[in-house]
């Protein structure tokens, strides 16, 4: 039935199809990059509360960083030009440690173009030189404010060691394996290196016009360079040389013919090559960390070039002693650490030690916890012990605390090492600790 309507309705038109729309003819904004701008950026309010940045100030801020400053010569009353505050250094590493950023140019980019590291600068310049050269030069002020962070946190009660569990990580170095190298190789290039330092300096006496006086001592510079790196790795082939002796006690290593002449790296003459977790072997560095189970706290930290985590136990107890005050009431570990020594020593302690007991060869299983003839009262207590359930139920929880902190310090950054030598690889997993403890804290607070 057809409807009346007031007004007529025009007739339907039949749908067309829609024309697409050239790029050139649309109708869009497009950047316009050339245009100055007036920005105004509030810092304080553009920052989370809750951002690691503020969190990383606030503990800096309750710490003694005098350490820090005991190399600053500009002060009060006397002429100098004044220096970037080490506490802003130390505040922008922790947080590019934690967002696992360990470049100094990258995180010198980071302090002009990224919010949260221009609060922490608050106008400060920083530069990527000042910052490689703060986090090599203070290994000891940072093993100083760990120890200051570890006290506040179990003030806190963030830290009980009621069981501290250790394990060893292995971290590729900043070395490739190509750069290992024999004592007569080693020789060979110190001479070729000397010599060439004797050839600059002729050529100094007659600089080339086509190349400025910096790339002349940019050159010079490299060479001496080389020349202290190639010694350095000849003083350490004697310690190359008492590995591979250790090695040779193996008969497994000697009957596969793996126990090789010693080399030491021209790159980083203090790494050595090591078994990693997936089979290979590549230049590293062992990184032995000791675990609060409370919180997940690092206690204990300790860098060395050992391929194996024996006899390490002893030593990180120590330090934790000397850190907290107070010593481990149990202590976990994996089957790599477990010595007689070590375990003697810690069992005096009365520290109860919960480790894996392994298994003679070519013996059964039921003679896995029987005493053997070189065993101390120490170790046959030991072995006791893990024969029973309860052991064995605590020991289980070593993977939860010890293997839970590799995961965390590894997104951190610690995959792989970009500078060279023991002191500046340990000034780097301090910073890590000492960020993976501030967030711990921070957590903590809630």
């Amino acid at each position: 039935m057809k409807q009346n309507t007031l007004f007529e309705l025009p007739p339907a038109e039949e749908s067309s199809p829609i024309a697409s729309t050239h790029p050139g003819q649309a109708r869009v904004l497009r950047p316009v990059r050339q245009q100055l701008q007036w920005v105004t950026l509030d810092l304080e309010k553009a920052l989370a509360q809750d951002h690691p940045a503020r969190a990383i100030w606030d503990m800096l801020e309750k710490v003694d960083l005098s350490r820090f400053y005991s190399s600053i010569k500009a002060v009060l009353d006397r002429p100098g030009r004044p220096t970037t505050d080490p506490e802003v250094l130390l505040a922008v590493w922790l947080l590019a440690t934690v967002e696992g950023v360990g470049s100094a140019r990258k995180v010198e980019r980071l302090c002009k173009e990224h919010d949260a590291y221009r609060w922490l600068c608050g106008g400060v310049p920083i530069n990527y030189h000042m910052l490689s050269d703060f986090r090599g030069a203070h290994q000891a002020a940072l093993d100083d404010l760990l120890t200051q962070i570890l006290a506040s946190l179990m003030t806190a009660g963030a830290v009980t060691l009621e069981r501290v569990a250790q394990d060893g990580m292995r971290v590729r170095a900043s070395a490739g394996a190509s750069s290992f190298r024999r004592k007569p190789t080693l020789e060979e290039n110190l001479k070729e290196a000397r010599d060439r330092i004797e050839q600059l300096a002729r050529e100094r006496e007659h600089p080339d016009p086509c190349e400025s006086g910096r790339q002349q001592k940019a050159r010079e510079r490299a060479v001496r360079e080389r020349v202290e790196r190639i010694e350095k790795a000849l003083e350490y082939l004697p310690q190359a040389q008492a590995t591979k002796e250790r090695q040779k006690q193996s008969k497994r290593l000697v009957e596969r013919d793996r126990v090789t002449k010693p080399r030491t790296s021209t790159t980083d003459p203090e790494a050595r090559v090591m078994k990693m977790p997936d089979g290979g072997f590549r230049p590293a560095y062992n990184v032995e960390l000791a675990t609060d189970g409370a919180k997940g706290v690092i206690v204990g930290v300790a860098v060395t070039t050992q391929g194996t985590d024996a006899n390490q136990a002893v030593p990180m107890e120590k330090q934790i002693e000397k850190r907290t005050g107070k010593r481990p009431d149990s202590y976990l570990m994996d089957g790599g650490f477990v010595t007689r020594e070590d375990i003697t020593e810690l069992e005096k302690s009365n520290i109860p030690v919960y480790a894996p007991v392994r298994l003679p060869r070519n013996r059964p299983e039921e003679e896995r916890y029987q005493p053997r003839y070189e065993d101390t009262p120490e170790v046959v207590r030991w072995r006791q012990r893990m024969s029973t359930q309860e052991a064995k139920e605590i020991y289980k929880k070593r993977g939860a605390i010890a293997e839970w902190t590799n995961a965390q310090i590894k997104q951190h950054g610690l995959s792989r090492f970009t500078v060279r030598g023991v002191a500046k690889v340990t000034a780097v997993v301090l910073l890590v600790v000492t960020a993976h403890n501030i967030l711990q804290g921070a957590a903590l607070r809630g």
